[in-house]
């Protein structure tokens, strides 16, 4: 690879990083515009490859957790991002918004708390801790 290419890639790299925080910016703003309660964002960049960053956060009712993604697709697509795809909107229990690099997942509280995804990817973000086995005679 020429240093031409390495120094391309690394700014691309660069501007891609600053652009995935400018729109995290945006998300959470629109989640607080939306009044979305216990919003929670983890860096999953060493975990998984679907995306960087997985913001968690509750709505009131199904009503309110359509209304916060709605929020969150408008103030994306305003800032020149478009969703990858949603799921969930006509439930309106559990709604994902895939925007690349930064998956937003709105949850009724009861939803939230049966399906614990902060305890799943902060459990896959701390350090392994060695497995002993019993050791036979």
């Amino acid at each position: 690879m020429s240093t031409r290419t390495a120094a391309r890639r690394g700014k691309t790299t660069r501007s891609r990083a600053k652009g995935a925080a400018a729109l995290l910016r945006v998300v959470l703003a629109a989640l607080e515009d939306m009044k979305a309660v216990n919003v929670i964002e983890i860096d999953v960049r060493g975990l998984t490859d679907v995306a960087d960053t997985l913001v968690i956060a509750s709505g009131t009712s199904d009503r309110h957790v359509r209304s916060i993604c709605d929020r969150v697709i408008e103030q994306a697509k305003a800032h020149g991002v478009r969703p990858l795809g949603t799921e969930g909107e006509r439930e309106g229990e559990w709604v994902l918004v895939d925007l690349q690099d930064i998956v937003v997942h709105v949850m009724l509280p009861r939803v939230r708390e049966f399906y614990a995804l902060e305890r799943l990817w902060e459990a896959g973000a701390a350090p392994e801790t060695p497995v002993h086995t019993a050791q036979h005679p």
